[in-house]
């Protein structure tokens, strides 16, 4: 059933009973609208392969082709309610996969369930049990571990970077330059090509944090903070001259500190 103004088709062999059932449905259901009004379960099929209504109300008992042959062709493309004067028909009903039956003459409180359920078949599907699933299985996932170290090349040669040994990252265009201390302590630059945004999602949160739209820093290089103009900040570190900017939008990184 789809989200706009809902729409249903009758099916009564009997002109007065459909005309009766549309007032009521007017009432129980003002927002319904009834495209299709017709004699037998063939006319039925026709109209709403036509029109495509939402829901067919179709009667049991009708010259040429039956409420049930006609919701065979219907197969179940709508909301089928069977009404019929006889409810050994329930059984039947919901085997052709009807949403409700309504038994004539047609009593108003019931016609209210019958509205209710079709109105909570309207509301938007949930996700489905494999979405669900899909999800619960990924939070019960371990999380992938941090890298520990990063392959940069350094003039001719390819050297791995221990992580512990970074001082901050900035995004260089496509890339990303790594500032960190070589064997002797001194530092040291290379650079990576991977993007900032990649390399932060493999990154240890606790030791790593983005203080910049371009800036990660080790929290371990970190020397102190001072407190700038317009909600923003500088980083000096402990064993090198350059600071890094604090925009205002990761200055809570260090609120606490």
């Amino acid at each position: 059933m789809s989200a706009s103004r809902p729409t249903a088709l009758i099916a009564d062999d009997e002109p007065l009973l459909r005309d009766a059932l549309a007032r009521q449905l007017a009432e129980a259901w003002p927002e319904l609208a009834i495209v299709a009004s017709v004699r037998n379960g063939r006319e039925a099929v026709a109209r709403f392969e036509a029109l495509r209504p939402d829901v067919c109300f179709l009667d049991v008992h009708m010259p040429g082709m039956s409420g049930v042959e006609a919701a065979a062709q219907i197969a179940r493309r709508a909301h089928v309610v069977f009404v019929t004067a006889y409810d050994r028909y329930a059984v039947q009903a919901f085997a052709q996969g009807a949403l409700d039956y309504l038994v004539k003459p047609v009593e108003p409180a019931r016609l209210l369930d019958t509205v209710a359920r079709l109105k909570a078949r309207r509301q938007p599907a949930g996700p489905d049990v494999e979405t669900l699933l899909a999800h619960l299985a990924g939070q019960l996932r371990p999380p992938a571990p941090a890298l520990n170290w990063l392959t940069a090349q350094v003039g001719a040669a390819l050297r791995l970077i221990p992580t512990e040994d970074i001082d901050y990252l900035r995004s260089d265009s496509k890339y990303t330059v790594v500032a960190w201390r070589g064997d002797d302590g001194r530092p040291a630059e290379a650079l990576v090509r991977t993007p900032l945004k990649e390399l932060l999602a493999q990154l240890d949160p606790a030791q790593f944090a983005q203080v910049h739209r371009a800036v990660v820093v080790n929290l371990r290089a970190v020397s102190h903070v001072l407190r700038g103009d317009n909600e923003t900040a500088t980083i000096h570190l402990k064993r090198r001259a350059e600071t890094l900017p604090v925009s205002r939008n990761y200055l809570d990184v260090f609120r606490q500190m």
